[in-house]
Order: structure tokens, then sequence, then C-alpha cells
């Protein structure tokens, strides 16, 4: 039987795009993530889901090594992209950030224009030859972060210069301009009103089918619309984890259900 097991666990792996196995996240003394086991499917939107300080967007920061940038903060266990293990010694966090993209809680714009806020990526990657090239990358970018027809008869302008909303399709943008396979979204709309909410919303429906969507997020209405997969984390454990429309419907862990009713929180 466990032999059977092992077999639909790899096989299950081998169809996706990032896997992680037993990792577990110390800072200093603190055990913040616990032995957490989960398969990230290609091209598709899983949210991570649970109460603050839960350890949602610590894993998150896991996948794509932000977490070595945090002196006291140490991450074991076996975190894999394409069944390349990203902490591997030879692999550089810059390049793999390249591959594995960030929009983060609030929008970040660089104080620089609108155009070079998404041109820094590809610039700095060496993935332009000519400014002609330069200039299709940042258009298909803009287009693909829902934000272009705002904004191309201002690309000059400075990208802190554009709504709280606006600013956050240009990070999107900006972080899609290396043709990330993966794009990490940590609250991506908390700080944005509700029309600004729904068109990031929109916007992550559409970027799945190109990229390999992870979203942390305290709404659990978000998580209901915008993803596929959904990972319950609670004190620092991964408590469940399967198909969003289970997950909210038919929990296994009275614990997941306990959080969808708001008896925890």
């Amino acid at each position: 039987m466990n032999d059977m097991t092992t077999i639909e666990r790899d096989a299950t792996s081998t169809e996706a795009k990032v896997t992680a196995r037993r990792v577990d996240v110390y800072y200093g003394e603190t055990h913040a993530i616990k032995d957490v086991d989960v398969d990230i499917a290609n091209n598709s939107v899983t949210a991570f889901i649970g109460p603050s300080g839960c350890g949602k967007s610590t894993f998150l920061r896991c996948l794509n090594r932000m977490n070595d940038t945090i002196d006291i903060c140490r991450v074991t266990g076996n975190i894999k992209l394409d069944g390349d293990d990203i902490y591997d010694k030879r692999v550089d966090p810059v390049q793999l950030r390249a591959k594995v993209g960030m929009v983060f809680q609030k929008p970040n714009p660089f104080p620089k224009s609108i155009y070079d806020n998404v041109a820094y990526g590809p610039r700095i990657h060496g993935l332009a030859g000519s400014k002609a090239e330069l200039d299709d990358i940042v258009e298909s970018a803009l287009r693909r972060g829902a934000i272009w027809n705002e904004v191309k008869d201002r690309l000059d302008a400075p990208g802190t210069g554009l709504s709280g909303g606006q600013q956050q399709r240009l990070c999107i943008a900006r972080a899609v301009a290396t043709e990330p396979e993966v794009l990490l979204m940590d609250e991506p709309c908390s700080a944005l009103d509700p029309i600004a909410t729904a068109q990031v919303e929109e916007l992550i429906d559409d970027l799945r089918q190109k990229f390999t969507v992870v979203i942390v997020t305290h709404s659990m209405q978000q998580a209901a619309r915008v993803s596929q997969k959904t990972a319950f984390f609670h004190l620092g454990e991964l408590v469940e984890f399967g198909e969003t429309g289970d997950i909210f419907t038919n929990p296994v862990d009275p614990r997941t259900e306990s959080y969808i009713t708001g008896r925890i929180g």
C-alpha cells in the first residue's frame, strides 16, 4: 500500500511546477513553518489563506528565496522548480527571482518613469538586444498588466504618479517583463479599493494562461473567485490543501471549517 502511495505522489509531483517537501522555516528560535508538503500546478492560480501570522507569506517567500535576505531566517527541506532544487548552492537567487517574480502587498513602483519601471528587469537580465526590442517587451508587459491603454501616451511620466490600482498593475507588468515562469503575489489587493481589486482579480485570471500564479490573500472571497487550488495555513502548519471548491464547501479538517465559518481567525 505504501509503495502505491509513493508512486502516486511521485506521479503527481512530475506534473507540478513547484514542489515543496518537508519545508520548515525558523526565525532564530521561532519555528514559523512546520513540515509543509505542497504541489503547485502549472498554469493555475493557487491561493494561500489563513489568519494573520499563520505563515502563509513566510512560505510564499521561500519559493523565490526572499527569506535569504533575513539574517536570522533558516529554511530546511526541499523546494523544486521544474524538478530543480532552488536552494542548491549553484543557484543564483537573482536569476531565480527572474524566473519566480513577486508582487508585494503595497504597490512599490521605482522612482522612475513608467517605461523605466518595466524596462528595469529586462535591462539587468540582458533580455533586449536593441531599443526596439526593449520597446516591444515594455509594451507587451504593460498589455499583460492590463494598463497599456491608460499609460501608452505618458510612458515618460513617473510611475509614482499613478493611482494605487494603476501602480499595482504597473508592478505586475514589471514582474512579468522578465518572462517569469511563476508569479508570487503577497496580498496584492489589500491596499486597493473594490474597483481596482476587481481589475487585478480579472488580470490574475488572464495571467494564469501563461504563468503559474501563487497568491496570498486575507480574503476568502478573493481566494474563491481567483484560484483553482487553495492551501489553508494555521499556526505555521499547512492544515489542508485541495481544489478550491472542496476547501470552501466540503473541508476535511475541522480547523479549516472553523476558519471558513469565522470561528477562528
